[in-house]
């Protein structure tokens, strides 16, 4: 079935700015971080709106683990006590395509840049997409989770 998947092109749209440049370091801090997204001067105008919402899920590409192994199993969080799980049952990014997603505060638009807090992408990162939150599509009222990722 593999040889029958389409490739895809993704078009980068813009690239983040902050003082992320290590996988380790949004470990601890991510929630606080500020981050300027800056968009190709083109899309400029596809912003327009945006500024009434709070809140945003930014796509990016991970483009400084791309080159990593490909993993299909590994232990939750990283904590081997963990037992190895499936990568599409984790958050991890040893992904088969290295693709992020964090839904962050929009503090201020201005232009063709946003700033956000709470993006974990690190220092050039490219953005694949963004989209406005909205509580009623992105948020489960019953959603479940296994115990070991309740804390």
């Amino acid at each position: 079935m593999a040889n029958e998947l389409p490739a895809i092109t993704l078009r980068v749209i813009g690239v983040v700015k902050n003082k992320l440049n290590q996988a380790e370091s949004t470990r601890d801090n991510r929630w606080e971080v500020v981050s300027e997204i800056i968009f190709d001067d083109s899309l400029t105008e596809a912003l327009d709106g945006l500024e009434e919402y709070s809140h945003i899920t930014v796509l990016w590409w991970m483009h400084l683990l791309a080159s990593r192994e490909e993993r299909l199993k590994v232990h939750p969080m990283r904590r081997e006590e963990f037992p190895l799980k499936g990568v599409f049952a984790l958050r991890t990014p040893y992904r088969p395509n290295p693709i992020g997603k964090t839904t962050v505060r929009l503090l201020e638009r201005h232009g063709n840049t946003l700033k956000v807090k709470g993006l974990e992408a690190l220092n050039g990162s490219p953005i694949i997409d963004i989209k406005p939150y909205l509580p009623r599509y992105d948020s489960a009222a019953d959603a479940k989770v296994p115990l070991w990722n309740s804390e």
